[in-house]
């Protein structure tokens, strides 16, 4: 069955609540300031929006219904989008599919969180059943000791070396300096990477990603809206999603991106050729290697090698991550999984802190909900400049 286009709708009105280590407000603080920002950036009523989506993890005990209530709020449309890293491009997807079928006009996709001093604790030893039952009990719950896992086999398997994440995380702090969003304020030397303590071996402690509390939101809507608003847009040209991919891997190597990646450069008629940056999620350095190779930038277990005949700065070759993504600005909870679909939308609109030059196509990978030895969801998205 052909999948139908997803020609006259657009994203606009990318916002970022600028993130804090620490904070004493809820989730739905952090979300309503999202929602403001986007009422405010966009120059409509709070009532015209009559689609949501929300991504949290901190949002608990309410859902996207609760948070109605607390914001005023009567969408005709809503959706929950439990799905951490990968919600952005889903909320992206899911709110297209709607505005093109008529069900809501304008929708809100918002993600964020808090993060007290124990909400880090307290999410991991909550984050699923496996997790409640199967590991934290027995001191291995978080994403460390399942990453660590992840890019030991890696490294056997592809030859990859710490000096290859390095670079990347390197580069991506390099990009985060121009970022005002960014946690992190001081330049990165590879130097100071490999000499880092260690962790969990082999992850050291600049592989790993800072919790922090923070939101980020933007606006799905149909073309001529936009342009009545005068806001600037991305179109969208494919999206693809894909849940508990390749379940009999004995240990993940690749995403669900690999299984839909011909469908998902057909839909927009576009190769990977012809994409002029990525945003792609970055807990840790590993899956920005497995996204690499799963999203057709080169062969499997060829990313070492193409992290090494590349920059990956925002005015070098293959901008990547071009606000330092998680690693160097931050990781707001479910916000990391919009980190990147706001990003690319300001490099599309001309909006970026750090822009790349002549962007016209820009790719947004997703990679969430991590379960001891894989991550269950996967998604990405091909926008592109207005004009492109």
């Amino acid at each position: 069955m052909k999948r139908l286009s997803y020609e006259g709708v657009v994203a606009a009105a990318p916002v970022t609540v600028p993130y804090v280590r620490y904070s004493i407000e809820s989730a739905h603080w952090w979300l309503g300031r999202a929602l403001g920002g986007l009422v405010r950036g966009a120059g409509v009523a709070k009532h015209e929006i009559d689609g949501m989506c929300v991504s949290s993890f901190t949002l608990a005990p309410d859902t996207a219904v609760g948070l109605t209530q607390h914001l005023g709020m009567s969408p005709r449309w809503l959706d929950h989008i439990p799905m951490g890293g990968a919600s952005g491009v889903i909320g992206l997807r899911r709110a297209a599919r709607a505005v093109q079928a008529g069900d809501a006009e304008i929708v809100a996709c918002l993600a964020g969180d808090t993060n007290h001093v124990d909400s880090f604790r307290h999410t991991v030893s909550q984050f699923s059943r496996f997790a409640q039952d199967g590991v934290y009990p027995y001191g291995a719950g978080g994403p460390n000791a399942s990453f660590a896992l992840l890019t030991r086999n890696y490294m056997r398997a592809s030859g990859a070396t710490r000096e290859d994440f390095g670079k990347l995380c390197v580069a991506q702090r390099a990009n985060a300096l121009h970022n005002p969003h960014a946690l992190m304020k001081k330049p990165l030397s590879l130097e100071q990477y490999l000499d880092a303590r260690e962790i969990t071996e082999p992850i050291h402690l600049f592989d790993c990603v800072m919790p922090c509390a923070g939101a980020d939101a933007f606006l799905v809507m149909r073309e001529q809206r936009a342009r009545a608003l005068g806001l600037p847009y991305a179109r969208i040209l494919s999206t693809i999603e894909r849940h508990n991919a390749w379940p009999d891997d004995p240990m993940q190597i690749r995403g669900g991106w690999a299984m839909d990646l011909q469908e998902f450069y057909e839909h927009a008629g576009l190769a990977p050729r012809d994409v002029d940056f990525v945003q792609a999620y970055d807990d840790y350095p590993v899956i920005n290697m497995m996204q690499l190779e799963d999203l057709g930038f080169c062969g499997k277990g060829q990313a070492p090698e193409f992290v090494r005949r590349h920059s990956f700065t925002f005015d070098g070759s293959f901008p990547f991550n071009t606000n330092g993504g998680q690693l160097s600005a931050g990781q707001a909870g479910a916000a990391g999984g919009y980190l990147g679909m706001v990003e690319a939308l300001r490099q599309l609109t001309g909006q970026a802190h750090a822009q790349v030059r002549n962007a016209r196509v820009g790719l947004v990978s997703g990679f969430g909900m991590i379960n001891y030895d894989r991550g269950l969801c996967t998604a990405a998205a091909l926008l592109a400049r207005s004009d492109a």
